[in-house]
């Protein structure tokens, strides 16, 4: 075996092993808990409700994602919101709008994002359509029970 024959099974080799030890990580971070059944989470605020369940899941790619599932519910007048917040390797993201209802009624929250080890995020329910001013507290929705 030549010196660059040498070379390129060492590189493939140290690119197995390390494809391997990323898949490792990933799967320890999803814990048994959040990889099967929904996680139930809720956020009032006002006279907007949102609840519903949250999960990791592989997409059809492969890629691990946060799936975020529920309604939202407001009564009376005015309306409510739905905002998240991502923040990825430490980076943060501006807040997003996920869903929103006027008046009384209720409308489905659907949530999709990569996960990552470090990925963080949270959401909350606010008064209004506009801007993520007048809200609930921010509530995790990427810390896992132990368990």
């Amino acid at each position: 075996m030549n010196t660059r024959t040498r070379t390129r099974t060492r590189t493939r080799t140290w690119a197995v092993a390390a494809t391997a030890a990323t898949a490792a990580l990933v799967t320890a971070a999803a814990p048994a808990s959040a990889a099967g059944g929904g996680i139930p989470w809720s956020v009032t605020h006002g006279t907007g409700k949102a609840e519903g369940d949250r999960r990791l899941a592989r997409s059809d790619t492969g890629v691990l994602e946060l799936r975020v599932d529920g309604k939202l519910t407001h009564t009376g007048e005015g309306c409510s919101s739905v905002w998240t917040r991502f923040q990825f390797d430490l980076a943060p993201m501006p807040a997003r709008k996920q869903a929103q209802v006027c008046g009384d009624g209720t409308v489905d929250v659907t949530i999709r994002g990569t996960y990552r080890p470090t990925t963080t995020a949270s959401v909350t329910v606010c008064k209004g359509t506009e801007k993520p001013t007048d809200c609930a507290q921010w509530a995790s929705i990427t810390h896992w029970p132990i368990g």
